[in-house]
Order: structure tokens, then C-alpha cells, then sequence
């Protein structure tokens, strides 16, 4: 399973000038460079460093967002984007078995956190992009757990919910380093408790 935002921690170097690009394109090239960057750096990272990973001159940089601030905005923005992760829930196979969804949707929903608390934890205190009200992961869960049978005791939305908390809880390291659990053994707690039988 793939999603764009954990395809950032690696980082990408390159010597040689970019090819010509749209403008758009161009820009899009340049964040996926920013990210790996921003989270080795925070924000001490430096628009000449930007342009040499990126291979091409300080002055494309200026001329495609304005200045720094606005690149690492565009940056931080793109990573907070759950359309990834709306894109990974959505493969998850309606016919799998519920403990093989349950698994998949921790793994995304875990990972999506991760990386994020990353990104916050790299940056330091500043200017985060305003949170969604609502990203669509509860429905889009209900829908992909809808044909299995659930506990009578929770709703599909509940259980939503809950899987997200466990994710979020399982992400944060000092909650989960006295008794580190895996996806595997948080996914075998969920499906024992919200399971028919």
C-alpha cells in the first residue's frame, strides 16, 4: 500500500539542472523536494539547499513561490492533504476478510500520523495549515467495513473513531515504548472486541 506523504522521508539528491517544466509542474517538482528536506532541516533549511537538491537556480525558486515562507507553506500544505490516504482507504478490498481491513486501515491511519507528528516535531512552533472539520475517513471506514459482521454494541462510525484513537495513541512514542504494541497486535485487539462473536 502507497501513499505520497511516506514516500518523503527519503531523502532525493541531484546534481544536474531540472528539465524544463509548466509552471505548475515545476512547482509540484519542487515540493516533493522541500519535504524530505523540512524534516531534516525544519525550517532552518535554506533556499539555496532548496535549489541545489532540486537542481535548479535560487531565482526559479523565487519566481515559482514568492519567497521561503511560501515554499515551505506549499510544502507543509501538500503533507497535510489526506487525499493519500482517502486514495489508500479506498483500495482497501471490500471483499477482504475484517481482520485484514482493520489491519489496512490502522497501517494508513498510523502511518498518515506518524509522518505528520514528524513534520510538526521538525518544523518546531509555527504556522500549520488550518485542520479539516471533517476528511471523509469516518464514512469512507463505514463503507469499507459495511458487508462485515460487527458488534450489535458499536456502529461502523464508532468504530471509525476508535480506530483512529488507537492509531493516534500508537503514534505517539511515549505512549507506546514501555509496551511498544505492532499494527498486528493492535489490529487482533479491535477485531476481537468489535467481531459478531
Amino acid at each position: 500500500m502507497s501513499e505520497r506523504s511516506l514516500s518523503y522521508d527519503q531523502p532525493v539528491s541531484t546534481k544536474s539542472r531540472a528539465r524544463p517544466l509548466a509552471p505548475e509542474d515545476r512547482r509540484s517538482a519542487i515540493i516533493d523536494v522541500v519535504i524530505p528536506m523540512l524534516l531534516e532541516h525544519g525550517r532552518d533549511v535554506t533556499t539555496k539547499q532548496i535549489a541545489e537538491r532540486a537542481g535548479v537556480a535560487e531565482g526559479t525558486l523565487f519566481r515559482a513561490f514568492g519567497d521561503k515562507d511560501s515554499i515551505i507553506d506549499a510544502a507543509i500544505e501538500r503533507y497535510f492533504d489526506p487525499e493519500p490516504s482517502r486514495q489508500a482507504v479506498a483500495a482497501i478490498d471490500p471483499e477482504a476478510p475484517l481482520r485484514e481491513k482493520v489491519n489496512a486501515l490502522l497501517t494508513i491511519l498510523q502511518r498518515r500520523t506518524e509522518g505528520l507528528m514528524n513534520l510538526m516535531g521538525a518544523l518546531g512552533p509555527g504556522r500549520m495549515p488550518p485542520r479539516r472539520p471533517d476528511d471523509g475517513f469516518v464514512d469512507m471506514v463505514s463503507e469499507v467495513l459495511r458487508d462485515n459482521a460487527l458488534s450489535p454494541h458499536f456502529s461502523a462510525e464508532e468504530i471509525a473513531y476508535f480506530l483512529r484513537l488507537i492509531a493516534f495513541a500508537s503514534s505517539v512514542k511515549p505512549f507506546n515504548e514501555i509496551h511498544p504494541f505492532t499494527v498486528d497486535t493492535l489490529t487482533d485487539f479491535v477485531v476481537i472486541g468489535i467481531s459478531k462473536d
